[in-house]
């Protein structure tokens, strides 16, 4: 089988296309339904339009500004704040303190906490580490929509294969029954070997159309991947040229080196490491309840009779001083915050203990299949050499007499067996890179690093 890569103006192209997409992948734009399917897509195209589109990546981005908006609320409790207020009241003459019916006020306050406890500072810390969080899980959300998307175009690409090795298969099996026909006709083979071509041929169907029903079912489940919910008429039965071939690149991956770049790297495991370090200071903000507080506050009031003209009632001014409180006993409510926040810590930690024995798990699975996926690939090369040979061989001993028409057929299934072996190969190997990859927290090849940030408000 040929093998093929993208070449270097590709993918130069490719990783221009991918840029352009991580710059607005935090932008409220919302995919064209109009969008029409394009003429060819390839993988590196398939990558930076999921981007944009797939839905978890945008529940993702979405969770981002939610989180946002959370440490915006919390921070306001450090900077003044400033209210105004104002009324108008009407009454009996004989009620009013200066003899009017009408009365209007208007104030101005400001206030600023000057000192909780650690509290407000404290939650400001948690939750810019849950924001923090949130954009980890945004990368997480990527790497493993990324590889999806590889993998769903990667089984486009080998259900693509198999139909081209079912239809050589049938071809051979065409050519071959015509052969046997002839010879039939020329006296030199009984009908049977008719029968039993026309038999092979019919069984040979069943697999090539299986084949194409994946094909279809396989471009279904990239589109979904993908995001793309383009439905206009003209795209409904459109199908594009799929460009790439599976290729087989050996490479390596030391386990010790993969184990400590997932440690590392890991953007699932850095998220619960910042969880861990939200839930501490929560604990500190808990803590600040057995402590007093402290707030500065200023006012101006106005305060008129309507209609008056500076009578007693008539008065403005301002107003400056110092409140403070401080629960000197609660009935024991802040020992209990501060009990369930060193819970929560002790939990966050339990997970992180927990997620790290996962990753070291998820990555020696990974390398392991891998290794599995590389020593399939390396064999297969062989076998289809010597099963083309094989029925070369059995062609050319067929003709010369020496060998049975079921040696021909078999040595046909064992090349056609040897073909699906080596495409089938080629698609684990290429799934099993990329898995690795995201295994140890790696971006996907084709997605320049970069780290993520919160959206912008």
């Amino acid at each position: 089988m040929k093998l093929a890569s993208f070449s270097s103006l590709s993918l130069c192209l490719t990783l221009t296309l991918t840029s352009v997409s991580l710059l607005a992948q935090l932008n409220d734009g919302k995919p064209d339904p109009g969008f029409a399917v394009p003429a060819a897509l390839d993988l590196p195209y398939a990558l930076a339009f999921a981007l944009d589109n797939n839905f978890s990546i945008r529940q993702a981005k979405e969770r981002i500004r939610q989180q946002d908006g959370v440490v915006l609320e919390v921070r306001s409790t450090q900077i003044p704040t400033l209210a105004a207020g104002g009324g108008y009241q009407r009454n009996a003459i004989v009620m009013g303190p200066t003899g009017e019916d009408r009365y209007w006020s208007f104030s101005v306050t400001a206030k600023q906490i000057l000192y909780s406890g650690g509290s407000n500072t404290a939650l400001v810390r948690g939750q810019q580490l849950n924001l923090d969080a949130a954009v980890l899980t945004l990368q997480a959300v990527i790497n493993d929509a990324l590889l999806e998307v590889r993998t769903r175009f990667y089984t486009v690409l080998v259900n693509r294969e198999r139909i081209k090795v079912q239809e050589q298969n049938t071809e051979l099996l065409k050519r071959q029954l015509q052969d046997v026909k002839n010879r039939y006709e020329a006296g030199t083979v009984s009908n049977f070997e008719v029968l039993r071509s026309e038999v092979a041929l019919a069984n040979a169907q069943t697999p090539l159309i299986t084949a194409r029903n994946d094909y279809r079912l396989a471009i279904e489940e990239l589109r979904r991947t993908l995001g793309f919910t383009t439905s206009a008429d003209n795209n409904l039965t459109k199908i594009p040229e799929f460009i790439g071939t599976l290729d087989f690149a050996p490479t390596s991956f030391d386990l010790l080196t993969a184990l400590a770049a997932a440690r590392e790297q890991r953007p699932d495991l850095l998220r619960l490491k910042k969880l861990a370090q939200a839930a501490e200071e929560g604990l500190i903000a808990r803590r600040a309840g057995y402590l007093p507080n402290l707030s500065l506050f200023g006012a101006y009031d106005w305060r008129k009779a309507a209609g008056s003209n500076n009578l007693p009632g008539d008065r403005d001014g301002w107003t400056v001083g110092l409140s403070s409180a401080w629960n000197v006993f609660d009935g024991r409510a802040t020992a209990g915050r501060v009990a369930q926040a060193r819970s929560l810590l002790s939990q966050a930690k339990l997970f992180v203990e927990e997620a790290q024995l996962s990753v070291d798990v998820d990555v020696r699975r990974a390398i392991s299949t891998f290794q599995q996926a590389n020593e399939l690939a390396e064999a297969s090369k062989k076998v289809v050499e010597q099963a083309t040979e094989a029925l070369r061989l059995a062609n050319a001993r067929y003709n010369a007499g020496t060998a049975t028409q079921l040696d021909v057929l078999t040595s046909q299934v064992d090349l056609t067996t040897a073909r699906l072996n080596q495409v089938q190969a080629y698609y684990s190997y290429n799934v099993a890179v990329a898995t690795t990859r995201k295994a140890m927290g790696l971006a996907d090849e084709m997605r320049p690093a970069g780290e993520l940030r919160a959206p912008a408000k």
